[in-house]
């Protein structure tokens, strides 16, 4: 006898995409990629070697579109074998075992469903799915990407409007794709605006803690199982945030609870959520105060070397800044910012009166600058977040500083628009 067909909107999209590897480039989940064409695997909870679980829903929803009923459960079964607290796998599981005794016209049909739960399981199953298919950027680059600092191991980069982070090894300065993983983001979308508007933010921002378990549960008490095996705090709201109003607090790249392998692709308060299992892979590679988070609504992908006539001219400005400020000439010194430059209550009038006046007490200034990094801002490839070490002498005083700019391109000259500590 045959059995009905589970016609559910997935098949339907997975027929339409073709999630056949189309390339070497093409790497399936969330695990680096593999030497093996096409290949992808990982080692499960009990040890075994197994594929990612995009690639695992992937061979299970291909098998639906075909009618090989008893191979999607055998395989969505392996599923949960390693990760049993996949929801989105227990779901499609039920559908599996209705469709031997009725048709089914979507993915979630018991009756008594919540249907909220079931939309949000609905589109992970998407998102993951689209994942699946997608090709990996062997040889390109997140335009934003400009220079890594030598300290700089690695690199992130979000991409909201496909639920995933990318993982960029510094290969000399130039960042060099190495893994990828499905993330959660506010449940109301992207652009943060405001406190407990449930959006994730979109910028330039960096890592400045590690919030590991114990701590989470002794400060948070019941409310830390929402956080998962730990948390990684963004400095949202950063600089440019503060100057266009965006305000709230509490932006972290954190787990998920531990009765659930993941959350739907918009579950979060705002946060970049990952599994646990991803969350501690990742976290081998976070340096506190020195990892770049870069939150952008699409990734623009590059080919490596597009950005290196932005990359001079930001460096060239840079060193002029730095070899005018030495002169002690102030006109030539202040060239250099922007009519739009403001630093906390400061505008370019009060920060020009500032600088002549310490400037007049100083019979010689050495500048040195070193550990430098640029990023260019995401939907903005006019503006640029330039951070450095600085090394100030005068005849009178001396400091060391980890300093923060970002630089705005006005015609074809690049200008300071804010300055501060970083």
């Amino acid at each position: 006898m045959k059995r009905p067909l589970l016609g559910c909107a997935l098949a339907t999209a997975l027929l339409a995409t073709a999630l056949t590897p189309s390339s070497t480039t093409l790497a399936l989940g969330n695990r680096p990629l593999s030497s093996v064409p096409g290949g992808f695997m990982g080692s499960g909870l009990n040890g075994k070697v197994l594929a990612a679980p995009e690639t695992m829903l992937a061979q299970t929803l291909l098998a639906i579109t075909g009618s090989r009923f008893d191979l999607a459960l055998t395989e969505i079964d392996k599923v949960l074998e390693n990760y049993p607290n996949f929801r989105l796998a227990h779901l499609i599981r039920g559908d599996l075992l209705m469709a031997r005794a009725r048709p089914i016209s979507s993915i979630g049909t018991a009756s008594d469903a919540p249907a909220d739960r079931i939309a949000d399981l609905r589109a992970e199953a998407l998102a993951r799915l689209v994942r699946h298919q997608q090709e990996r950027p062997v040889d390109k680059v997140p335009r934003y990407l400009l220079q890594l600092e030598p300290e700089q191991k690695y690199a992130f980069v979000v991409d909201a409007s496909k639920y995933t982070l990318y993982v960029f090894e510094n290969d000399n300065g130039r960042p060099r794709y190495i893994a990828d993983y499905y993330t959660t983001i506010g449940r109301n979308g992207t652009e943060k605006l405001r406190e407990g508007d449930k959006k994730t933010p979109l910028g330039v921002y960096h890592v400045t803690g590690n919030l590991q378990r114990d701590y989470l549960v002794k400060t948070y008490g019941n409310q830390s199982t929402l956080y998962g095996d730990g948390a990684f705090p963004l400095n949202y709201p950063n600089a440019w945030d503060r100057r266009l109003g965006r305000n709230g607090h509490g932006i972290w790249l954190h787990g998920v609870p531990h009765d659930t392998y993941s959350r739907p692709p918009q579950a979060s308060d705002g946060c970049v959520a990952l599994t646990n299992e991803d969350l501690l892979a990742i976290g081998k590679h976070v340096q506190v105060g020195i990892t770049p988070v870069i939150i952008s609504p699409k990734v623009e992908w590059v080919e490596a070397g597009t950005g290196q006539k932005t990359r001079d001219a930001l460096l060239q400005s840079l060193e002029r800044w730095r070899s005018d400020w030495e002169t002690r000439d102030n006109d030539k010194y202040l060239r250099h910012y922007s009519g739009k430059f403001s630093a906390g209550k400061q505008d370019l009038a009060d920060w020009a009166q500032q600088k002549r006046g310490v400037n007049a007490g100083k019979s010689w200034i050495k500048v040195k600058v070193d550990r430098v990094s640029m990023f260019l801002y995401p939907g903005n490839d006019d503006l640029a977040v330039v951070t450095f070490d600085q090394d100030y002498a005068s005849s009178n005083v001396s400091n060391k500083m980890r300093k923060r700019q970002y630089w705005q391109r006005e015609g074809n000259a690049w200008r300071i628009v804010y300055e501060g500590a970083a």
